[in-house]
C-alpha cells in the first residue's frame, strides 16, 4: 500500500541546483514524485558561517517503510558524495524525511514527524507551496499557521526552468 511521504533537499556546495536534480532523480526510484515545491535559496541555520542554501520539498507515495526510505536517503547522499561534517555544516546534499502519513514515531534512528521542522522556515516556506493545510499531527496546526509563526527573512524562490509536478492539495 503506497504511503504519503515529504522529503526536504538542500544544497549549499557545489553546483547546488544540480545537486537537488540529481537527488530528486533518485528520489524517483522509490517515491512516486506527486509534487514539488519552487526552489529556495535560504540563509545557513544553525551555523552563520557557510555559503547559502538551496531548498525545497517534495512530496510522494512509496511502498517502502519509514526506515526503509531514511536509509534509502542516507544512501543518496553518499550516493551524490556528501561528506561528514559538523552539525548544521556545509553540505552538497542534506535529505530529510519530513512527515511519513500522518505518523508520529520516536527511535533512536528516526522521528516522526522531523523534529525540528516546525523551527525551520527553509523547510516551511517550501512546505507552504505545495501542502499549506497538512495538519503536523503532534502541533495539531497546518503549515501555513506554522509559517505564519516562524521569521521567513531572506527566503527567496528563484528561477529554475524545473517544472513542478502538480501541487498537492490533500490533508492528511
Amino acid at each position: 500500500m503506497s504511503q504519503t511521504v515529504f522529503i526536504a533537499l538542500g544544497s549549499n556546495l557545489g553546483n547546488r541546483l544540480d545537486n537537488l536534480r540529481l537527488a530528486r532523480l533518485k528520489l524517483a526510484d522509490f517515491i512516486e514524485i506527486e509534487a514539488a515545491s519552487r526552489v529556495f535559496e535560504t540563509p545557513p541555520w544553525g551555523y552563520a558561517q557557510q555559503p547559502a542554501f538551496l531548498n525545497q520539498v517534495i512530496h510522494g507515495k512509496t511502498e517502502l517503510s519509514p526506515q526503509n526510505v531514511l536509509a534509502a536517503l542516507k544512501h543518496i547522499e553518499l550516493d551524490l558524495g556528501r561528506q561528514k561534517t559538523f552539525r548544521y555544516g556545509p553540505r552538497l546534499i542534506d535529505l530529510d524525511l519530513l512527515f511519513y502519513n500522518d505518523w508520529v514515531l520516536e527511535s533512536k534512528k528516526l522521528t516522526l514527524p522531523h523534529p525540528h521542522l516546525h523551527e525551520r522556515a527553509f523547510v516551511l516556506v517550501p512546505l507552504l507551496d505545495i501542502a499549506s493545510n497538512w495538519v503536523h499531527p503532534v502541533l495539531g496546526k497546518t503549515i501555513r499557521e506554522l509559517a505564519e509563526d516562524i521569521d521567513q527573512q531572506g527566503i527567496l524562490p528563484i528561477k529554475t526552468g524545473y517544472r513542478q509536478p502538480t501541487t498537492f492539495t490533500g490533508e492528511n
